[in-house]
């Protein structure tokens, strides 16, 4: 039983501190230094991710003082407070092409700001022990979590959906193959960002941008020609950095078109869809099941 339980959560953090380090050294750092290297960003994640590990060993004694230590209990009601903004908005943007940033951004707000209010006070307002009278607020008192996450879940909808209808819609053109409906769509793809933005762009900057690529392949090329032997102390920095000590072979522009064509194609075949549904609705038949019978 204990391997078991250790399967599964050496499984999940490792999923959720890769996610994690990747969505801060792109999203975060680089906003902070745009002009960060490979290696930079490798070490900031490598970072980042023994950060986490020290929060989550300090976060122990408020799981043990939380839902009286149970951590399955704890775990649902955080993903109680937090997720269903995020499930809304992912459904929503699926599924509805009137929605658009504002929308989703101020939802998101929203929702993400009632439910940490709700797991403040969680922490605040502990639940009384067994024949003491329940002096919490209603919405702790009354209001169970998963009622909450309910109820959350229509909030952050009303409130995106509100926003994006008083706020401009995204063009059609900027839709292809972002929505369930415009999957198949053979629209060339746009990039909003590209668009609003080309036209304050610099020439001389691109110069430059393109003299420093032009010195670097340079550069590559020569590596290439010859075998760069490294001190063991650097390979195992390489190695610790996930670093590849081979030059990389660049791409034209045709050969990355191609590679990004066949890569975000989602055409499927007949004969593998029809399997692919069809265990789909067997395992989900199953899992219902198994929740109704067990639970």
């Amino acid at each position: 039983m204990i391997a078991v339980i250790m399967a599964a959560l050496m499984s999940s953090l490792t999923s959720i501190f890769n996610s994690s380090s990747t969505l801060f050294a792109i999203d975060i750092w680089q906003r902070l230094r745009k002009k960060a290297t490979e290696q930079e960003l490798m070490i900031v994640g490598r970072v980042f991710v023994l950060i986490l590990v020290a929060i989550s060993i300090l976060w122990i004694p408020i799981i043990q003082t939380a839902n009286s230590g149970q951590l399955f209990d704890y775990i649902q009601s955080i993903t109680s407070y937090l997720a269903p903004p995020i499930t809304a908005l992912f459904i929503l943007a699926i599924f509805c092409r009137r929605i658009n940033e504002p929308g989703a951004f101020w939802g998101l707000m929203f929702g993400l700001v009632v439910g940490f209010i709700r797991m403040v006070m969680e922490f605040i307002y502990t639940a009384p022990s067994c024949g003491e009278e329940d002096q919490r607020p209603f919405v702790l008192k009354d209001v169970h979590y998963l009622y909450f996450a309910i109820i959350l879940f229509g909030l952050t909808v009303a409130v995106i959906v509100f926003v994006s209808l008083c706020t401009p819609p995204i063009p059609e053109e900027n839709l292809a193959r972002l929505t369930w409906w415009t999957r198949y769509s053979e629209t060339p793809e746009k990039d909003m960002e590209n668009c609003n933005h080309q036209n304050t762009e610099h020439t001389p900057q691109k110069e430059k941008d393109s003299a420093i690529s032009s010195s670097e392949n340079i550069d590559l090329t020569d590596k290439e020609h010859g075998e760069v032997k490294y001190p063991f102390w650097k390979k195992l920095y390489f190695w610790f950095c996930g670093i590849s000590v081979n030059p990389k072979s660049t791409l034209t522009r045709e050969e990355e078109a191609a590679a990004q064509k066949k890569l975000t194609n989602i055409k499927e075949e007949p004969v593998w869809k029809t399997v692919c549904n069809c265990n789909a609705i067997i395992l989900l038949a199953i899992n219902i099941f198994l929740w109704g019978y067990f639970g």
